[in-house]
């Protein structure tokens, strides 16, 4: 199955109460009711059944750094094997935030949030690195997070 076939078909309305939550996930169903023609219950079903669905989530995003995480990193794994079962390892860590299989220098990417540079070097030694069928690893330590959305719209 391509990604494409796996692609939720959303009419109008569902697309413009996203973009409504996207803009401001506090937004009341009430007000996106009046922006998009419908009730406010039937904006609540809605965003349940799009929510059900996983076609989105509405959640807090935080900044690590401003609550007590010293060090947020990237880090690349080039691997041997199957990919798909070392990503499966990493998303079971604790300060692994974010994994994906990529093609191109890196097989996976795997954002971490650590306590400290001690943290990401215990991280680094005692987990990813001993992980079968990781070769080798390269890390982006992040110096600041510059830019960060997540209304790319529904397009």
């Amino acid at each position: 199955m391509n990604s494409k076939s796996r692609t939720a078909q959303l009419d109008e309305v569902s697309k413009a109460i996203i973009e409504q939550l996207q803009e401001d996930g506090r937004r009341s169903y009430a007000e996106i009711g009046k922006a998009v023609g419908l009730s406010e219950a039937a904006v609540r079903q809605r965003v349940q059944k799009l929510t059900d669905a996983g076609v989105m989530q509405v959640v807090a995003v935080t900044d690590p750094m401003q609550l007590g995480f010293y060090r947020q990193a990237m880090i690349g794994l080039r691997c041997s094997g199957d990919t798909r079962a070392i990503a499966d390892q990493l998303s079971a860590m604790k300060s692994v935030d974010y994994v994906v299989l990529t093609a191109g220098s890196f097989d996976i990417m795997a954002e971490v949030v650590c306590e400290s540079d001690d943290d990401l070097i215990n991280l680094l030694n005692e987990q990813i690195r001993k992980l079968e069928g990781v070769v080798s690893t390269e890390t982006f330590v992040y110096l600041k997070l510059h830019k960060q959305l997540y209304n790319w719209g529904t397009r």
